[in-house]
């Protein structure tokens, strides 16, 4: 069978990567062609677009490039209909895949929508379009289900979380061989800085985060950088840096300050306490507060419904702020507090093999 699969971020890669590790080993015929990232084209999948041309983010950064993003949606149609796949699966990256779905559900294409649009935060009336666009929709986090068959008549599978299983089967190795591998002295714990996968995301959070390292010198702070990234954003910086290594850098992390995203959820999963931050434009922050209407901006708060992990939004998210959380998370009692309620976390994400569900679903009704 022919898979077309568009994924249009790092997180949709990763987790595109494992679901087509366990399709391809249950149709062992499968041919993929992908919008992704390095993790699908190791798979298998024939690449005809890196997320890093696609990931734009907030309001601002979406209309300056709506001219790129109308000829990426229009080469995309065109490529599809090229392939003429038999089942077309879209991994979140809404803003896109949705249109995406709309036309080919006017073409008849089968389409599996793998990881939902988190349309109980915003934008809740997309659930009408999905509904009439998506034939089978696969869901991760637990209220989800709930959300989308009680509150609206749409029938969706929740198959676990994708990263319960990737953490779980990853091997961090001796803390000794990272710090020598990357020139971390070996007396001093480690500090863990996520500034995000996106270039926005980098220039609005990388420079808060370090400043907060000057009021630490025991503590080693290292930058997470996302590979995709261009090396000119870590350039001339006071710490430490690594490339494509962030969940070894977290399984040895004693503390983390987290841009908000899924790396909140991926830091609580490894245990480490965190601070999540988060800054956009003024515009962007702007609007968004008018459509957003949660509780809570990470996903570890928004799963567990209660303020688990410290949050600094705008301009709370500032070095003065994340100095006094992080003193509070290094003395101790804090950070044993957010670890408890990991533990209640895990166990709300349900068990493991998320991805080989997914792919099950998806191979059994493409041969149906």
């Amino acid at each position: 069978m022919k898979y077309y699969v568009i994924a249009g971020e790092a997180s949709g890669d990763l987790h595109g990567a494992n679901m087509l590790k366990s399709l391809c080993k249950i149709d062992t015929t499968a041919e993929v062609r992908a919008w992704g990232g390095d993790r699908m084209q190791a798979e298998g999948a024939t690449l005809v677009k890196h997320y890093r041309e696609l990931a734009f983010m907030g309001f601002w950064e979406v209309a300056k490039n709506l001219r790129t993003i109308v000829k990426n949606i229009r080469f995309c149609k065109e490529d599809i209909t090229a392939f003429n796949p038999d089942a077309l699966i879209l991994i979140d990256y809404p803003g896109f895949n949705l249109r995406i779905a709309k036309w080919a559900k006017e073409h008849k294409i089968p389409v599996h929508y793998y990881i939902s649009p988190q349309v109980w935060a915003w934008k809740e009336n997309r659930v009408h379009l999905m509904k009439t666009v998506i034939d089978y929709l696969y869901v991760i986090l637990p209220f989800e289900k709930s959300f989308f068959e009680d509150k609206h008549q749409f029938p969706v599978d929740f198959v676990g979380h994708p990263l319960l299983d990737e953490i779980k089967n990853f091997d961090a190795g001796a803390e000794k061989t990272f710090k020598e591998t990357h020139l971390i002295p070996l007396e001093k714990p480690i500090v863990a800085l996520l500034p995000g996968s996106r270039t926005q995301e980098v220039k609005k959070m990388l420079n808060v985060m370090v400043d907060v390292a000057t009021d630490f010198p025991d503590y080693c702070f290292v930058v997470a950088a996302a590979p995709h990234l261009k090396d000119s954003l870590f350039e001339n910086l006071p710490v430490k840096v690594v490339r494509n290594d962030t969940y070894k850098l977290l399984a040895h992390a004693k503390a983390a300050l987290v841009t908000s995203g899924t790396a909140t959820l991926e830091t609580a999963l490894f245990e480490v306490p965190q601070v999540v931050c988060y800054k956009t434009s003024a515009l962007s922050y702007a609007i968004g507060k008018r459509v957003i209407n949660l509780p809570h901006i990470s996903l570890v708060n928004l799963i567990l419904g209660e303020e688990a992990v410290p949050e600094r939004i705008q301009s709370s998210c500032n070095a003065a702020q994340l100095k006094t959380d992080l003193a509070s998370l290094l003395k101790g009692s804090e950070a044993e507090k957010q670890r408890k309620a990991y533990g209640r976390l895990k166990n709300k994400l349900g068990g493991s093999g998320a991805s080989d569900t997914v792919s099950k679903h998806i191979t059994e009704r493409t041969h149906a």
